[in-house]
């Protein structure tokens, strides 16, 4: 069973889809009590990084997430909210991941002519952990987002737009995608499937 966390941020729709595909059984909820008998958790995510913690504090999920023991993957922001802190609101995230978050604008040359939001397919190298499995390196993926982690300890896949940055972050039983693998086609589909079997 796989626990989506609830904190009405978007793109719900589009994971439920990607895991009715794949045939997984999974269950929506706020509610840590039931989503601590879920075997794997998603945290995804599309919307501004202070308003979903805010939303996860006033759901008491923050302890909840910081501690969970199963397989946790977070998607575009779902995967921020694992780091340290964002840019985006100057909030402090949930510090599972060692790295910040930062807005394109900040980090990027005014000069590079590089529209934001990142919209579109990029090619991603895998650091070689087992989400990426069966993924070849500079496989595209689909990116939406105007903020990205920075490269740090945790990053298990790269790519780059004006600059290089994290398109997957794992410590231990934790993963992100800065990617959305619902939206990926059949690569993506692969990264959600090699999730459900961990």
């Amino acid at each position: 069973m796989v626990g989506i966390i609830d904190y009405e941020a978007g793109n719900i729709r589009s994971v439920e889809n990607a895991l009715k595909r794949l045939g997984a059984d999974y269950i929506l909820s706020r509610d840590a009590s039931v989503l601590s008998e879920c075997d794997r958790l998603l945290l995804p995510g599309v919307g501004e990084a202070g308003w979903a913690m805010m939303k996860l504090k006033e759901r008491n999920l923050v302890d909840f997430i910081r501690n969970a023991g199963q397989p946790l993957l977070g998607i575009c922001l779902g995967m921020q909210l694992l780091c340290e802190w964002s840019e985006e609101g100057n909030v402090e995230c949930l510090g599972v991941f060692g790295c910040r978050v930062r807005h394109f604008r900040t980090a990027l040359s005014r000069t590079s002519g590089l529209k934001i939001p990142h919209m579109g397919w990029n090619s991603i190298s895998s650091l070689g952990t087992a989400l990426f499995d069966r993924i070849q390196n500079g496989e595209y993926m689909y990116f939406v987002h105007s903020y990205f982690a920075d490269i740090c300890e945790d990053t298990a896949a790269v790519t780059e737009y004006g600059l290089p940055f994290s398109a997957a972050l794992c410590r231990g039983n934790f993963m992100g995608c800065q990617f959305h693998p619902e939206k990926s086609g059949d690569a993506g589909e692969r990264v959600i499937a090699n999730f459900l079997e961990m």
